[in-house]
């Protein structure tokens, strides 16, 4: 990889608020995972409200998710043009105004939209947080960084359905969209005072718009086929030939196809894709599981399912300070390894053991997802020219979106076919295929 000004950039400046700058950062990776995970146990609730059908109101969740994975890589180069700050904040003032306008919608139609648009800040978000990672930040802590920005993402995770069930009975439906303003406007003021000047950004002449709406329209075909129906691979496969040509020809490229093509990047991807569907597959198989095979109730259910985010909520600032100690490549195959180990017991242990025999393995699949992804995510923003951060950025968190898309249609329909060994024994499987993978990253000797 291009290590270009790498260590002019890697070090933050010494006036740069450390603390501040975590905190901001932090807040801005909470919010876009709270408002996916709270917004789905409002389902139940909107159909009623609305008077629709669960696949209308499924809609509310799925706009979201498209609007995030389809623009995710483009706000990240976006944000290399003009400004990561810039267009950060652009992104929490848009999903602020949104959370507002989807807490007043009178229609299920505009509540779709104006979820659409909270998607649109989210991918900002979501994208340009871990690029100001390694522009703002000393390159010692660059991995307790991506831990904490990992801790609380699955906070997010974990305390959304809670959060939205206590909302929804005191307040109504509106209340899960309402909570966002607030602390909107928080991350927006704290975004404001503590995140750094950008310097030197032009404009986006160079913006690449064509490739950005082809790939935009590949991975939206792409997760309609995951979600909805099997024949949008066809329309996604033209758009991969499309956009793929687009960017060989473009002078700017969202993309360039040669980065891709170079074994530390492309690995990073895969195995981020690879884990990321195991990781969806202990979300959506587990609550089959445990109420269909194991009679449980509803809400024992839902208790055991928040072991597995509280689990990695408490690993990830651990995990992050692991990395920055004994570097990227140890830490990368002790988390995969972690993973392979919780998902063969799951496979492995007598159905005899009740509920511990799935949760339990989980305190071990979920902290090795954890070290995982801070030391991937570290390795490799670390080993990228400032210019360059967003995109990549991007492509990461594109990786993983990818990754729970796919896991939650393939890994479930590999249970449904195999049941729980079965999904669980190519949990393994695709585990340690990320294992060889990442025997290719050439950012191994690295410690940062």
């Amino acid at each position: 990889m291009n290590t270009t000004n790498l260590a002019s950039t890697a070090a933050a400046p010494a006036t740069t608020p450390v603390a501040g700058v975590l905190a901001s950062l932090a807040l801005a990776t909470l919010l876009p995972s709270l408002a996916i995970s709270s917004a789905n146990v409002a389902l139940p609730t909107l159909a009623r409200a609305f008077d629709a059908s669960f696949a209308q109101t499924q809609w509310v969740v799925l706009a979201y998710l498209l609007a995030t994975t389809t623009l995710i890589v483009g706000a990240g180069r976006l944000g290399d043009l003009i400004g990561r700050r810039r267009l950060l904040l652009a992104g929490i003032a848009l999903f602020t105004v949104a959370s507002a306008l989807c807490t007043l919608a009178p229609t299920l139609p505009l509540l779709i939209a104006a979820r659409t648009l909270q998607g649109v800040g989210a991918a900002a978000m979501m994208a340009l947080t871990m690029a100001m990672v390694g522009a703002t930040l000393p390159k010692a802590r660059t991995g307790s960084a991506m831990g904490l920005l990992g801790t609380m993402s699955a906070i997010g995770t974990a305390l959304g359905p809670s959060l939205g069930g206590v909302l929804i009975g005191a307040f109504g439906w509106q209340a899960v969209f309402a909570v966002n303003v607030p602390l909107g406007l928080v991350a927006l003021l704290m975004a404001w005072r503590c995140l750094p000047a950008d310097r030197g950004k032009g404009g986006a002449a160079g913006f690449d718009l064509p490739g950005t709406l082809w790939l935009a329209l590949t991975l939206a075909a792409y997760a309609l086929a995951m979600t909805q129906h099997l024949g949008m691979l066809a329309v996604a496969a033209v758009g991969l030939l499309i956009f793929l040509r687009t960017e060989a020809r473009a002078a700017s490229p969202l993309v360039r196809l040669d980065r891709l093509r170079e074994p530390a990047l492309s690995a990073a991807l895969a195995m981020n894709a690879l884990v990321s569907a195991v990781m969806m597959a202990t979300l959506v198989v587990g609550p089959f599981h445990l109420s269909g095979a194991l009679g449980l109730g509803a809400a024992t259910v839902g208790v055991l399912m928040s072991i597995g985010p509280i689990a990695s909520a408490f690993s990830g600032v651990p995990a992050g300070r692991l990395v920055d100690r004994y570097g990227t490549r140890r830490t990368t195959r002790v988390g995969l390894a972690a993973m392979a180990l919780g998902c063969a017991l799951i496979a492995l242990l007598p159905a005899s053991l009740g509920a511990i025999a799935y949760v339990g393995p989980l305190v071990i699949v979920t902290p090795g997802y954890a070290l995982f992804q801070a030391a991937n995510n570290t390795a490799v923003m670390a080993d990228f020219a400032a210019e360059q951060r967003g995109v990549v950025a991007g492509l990461l968190t594109l990786s993983r979106n990818l990754g729970l898309i796919t896991g939650a249609s393939a890994m479930a329909a590999v249970f449904a076919a195999g049941g729980l060994r079965v999904g669980f024994a190519v949990g393994v499987g695709l585990v340690m295929v990320a294992l060889a993978f990442s025997g290719r990253n050439s950012n191994a000797n690295h410690s940062c």
